[in-house]
């Protein structure tokens, strides 16, 4: 298990666990990060991500990625 931070842009994964329990867990889980969802990483640019999640686009900074346990 690794932070969702260390895919490559193309790379996809499963989401296994979210490390914050409060309302930052709510708020991903509001955006379709739940376990056992499939995500992939569509590019990468400075300190944002751009992930495919449930056939949306979402753009998160690695702060937050770091959450996510694929």
């Amino acid at each position: 298990m690794m932070p969702l931070t260390f895919l490559k842009a193309g790379e996809q994964s499963t989401i296994k666990r979210i490390l914050d329990v409060n309302d930052t867990k709510k708020f991903l889980e509001s955006l379709g990060f739940v376990v056992g969802s499939t995500v992939t990483v569509v590019s990468k640019i400075g300190d944002n991500m751009i992930l495919n999640i449930k056939d949306s686009r979402i753009a998160l900074d690695k702060d937050m990625a770091r959450k996510i346990v694929i």
